[in-house]
């Protein structure tokens, strides 16, 4: 439980850091794109954004900037298949809010805390761009960006907080939702309402 609430407080911060991101910005360099959003994000997001702003900038984040289809599909795994494709529609939606609201709140702790790029490298099809975030009295934190080239512009795939796969994590509270409640996937949805 512990793990989940760091990796919930950094992704918490990993989201705030994109909420400056502006339409339209070309995938020319994933290290730049990663290093302006996270230099910018955490000084906007400060302590004085009132939550409701910052649950709106999460939200407009997850819509624009993560793949969030593909997100859906990964976290669901088998069950994907096995809810109809307006429950399908449905997840998306609520696992959008479930991220947005589970996350935003948690953003504060991490204003004005230093950010910086320390490398990029293709994987795939994709591009991860590491980070580290400075915490007081605490060593660094490394974030591994995901992203993928989508008609020119970025968007994130997946976000890896020590080494902890925000994917991973999430396929595996549902799967535990699911298989709590006899295995029917639509199960998930309740909880999510």
């Amino acid at each position: 439980m512990t793990r989940h609430w760091l990796s919930g407080g950094i992704l918490a911060l990993t989201l705030g850091l994109l909420a400056t991101v502006r339409p339209g910005m070309a995938a020319q360099d994933p290290a730049a794109f990663i290093g302006n959003l996270g230099t910018e994000g955490i000084q906007v997001l400060g302590p004085n954004v009132p939550p409701a702003q910052r649950l709106a900038r999460f939200r407009e984040l997850f819509q624009e900037d993560f793949d969030i289809p593909d997100i859906g599909r990964f976290v669901l795994g088998r069950y994907w298949s096995a809810i109809t494709p307006e429950q399908q529609q449905e997840f998306l939606e609520l696992f959008k809010e479930y991220t947005v609201r589970a996350y935003s709140a948690r953003l504060g702790q991490f204003a004005g805390t230093p950010f910086c790029v320390t490398s990029s490298r293709p994987n795939g099809g994709e591009t991860v761009v590491a980070s580290e975030v400075d915490r007081a009295n605490s060593r660094p934190v490394r974030i591994d960006w995901h992203l993928i080239d989508r008609g020119g512009r970025y968007k994130i795939t997946d976000v890896y907080v020590d080494g902890v796969s925000m994917k991973v994590t999430q396929r595996d509270e549902f799967a535990s939702v699911i298989q709590n409640n006899g295995g029917q996937a639509a199960a998930v949805l309740a909880v999510l309402r």
